[in-house]
């Protein structure tokens, strides 16, 4: 499989997707492909508006953006696509609609069958086996909290180590102490704002300026750097 699973889309004062577009060029390579982007975690802000934002970043890196909202059959546009792109927002609103559609399995058997697939936020979350790790309000109930399950591992995307003065409720390392509590036989990667995982070639590793976290139940959370060979997730 090819993946590239970032963390967030847009870095504080920076314009949309503009941190990563060149990891997105390199992940893509030089020829021209037609990206099928999924764009329905977006909820205050239309389709057809995701679709431009996404796809004049992609054009910046020689790359074309195809919303499948546009397509008559959502299934034959993903079993056609060179290439998924799925973009953030609310995850649950995501996993709604492509459960409704029928779009889980064919997504997951093209990617499996070497399709290179692309997410930040919730379409990070959509690789792992289920959303139970995303930080967005369940706005809608999906049919189940399974998605793709395209990695053994969960991940928490713009992990924050903060706990604000004043602040007496949980932080994010409380929450997912509390997911492996009851999941205990999963990792979970908590994956700073400004990075992404990148599989190729059955090698997995971390791109970006900060460490991530990596969390299991009964041991110490444990610090990783881009240096560190994480094909253990897999292990």
């Amino acid at each position: 499989m090819k993946l590239l699973l970032i963390s967030n889309s847009t870095n504080a004062g920076e314009a949309y997707l503009d941190y990563p577009k060149e990891q997105i060029r390199e992940f893509l390579g030089e020829d021209q492909k037609v990206c099928l982007f999924i764009p329905y975690a977006a909820v205050t802000f239309s389709f057809d508006d995701y679709e431009k934002k996404v796809a004049e970043r992609f054009e910046e890196v020689g790359h074309i953006i195809r919303s499948i909202h546009k397509y008559l059959n959502p299934v034959q546009a993903v079993d056609e696509a060179e290439v998924i792109v799925v973009g953030g927002g609310n995850t649950w609103q995501l996993t709604k609609m492509l459960q409704e559609k029928g779009l889980i399995e064919p997504i997951r058997k093209k990617v499996r069958n070497g399709t290179a697939y692309i997410g930040w936020s919730a379409g990070s979350n959509l690789a792992c086996p289920t959303i139970k790790t995303t930080n967005d309000m369940p706005i809608v109930q999906p049919e189940s909290f399974n998605v793709l399950n395209l990695i053994p591992f969960q991940i928490n995307p713009h992990y924050l180590d903060a706990n604000p003065d004043g602040h007496a409720g949980e932080t994010r390392e409380m929450r997912i102490e509390e997911f492996l509590e009851v999941n205990r036989e999963i990792f979970v990667v908590g994956l700073r704002e400004g990075t992404m995982l990148r599989l190729e070639e059955d090698h997995l590793k971390l791109i970006g300026p900060r460490n991530a976290r990596i969390f299991k139940y009964g041991v110490p959370p444990e610090e990783v750097t881009k240096d560190t060979s994480l094909d253990f997730l897999f292990g």
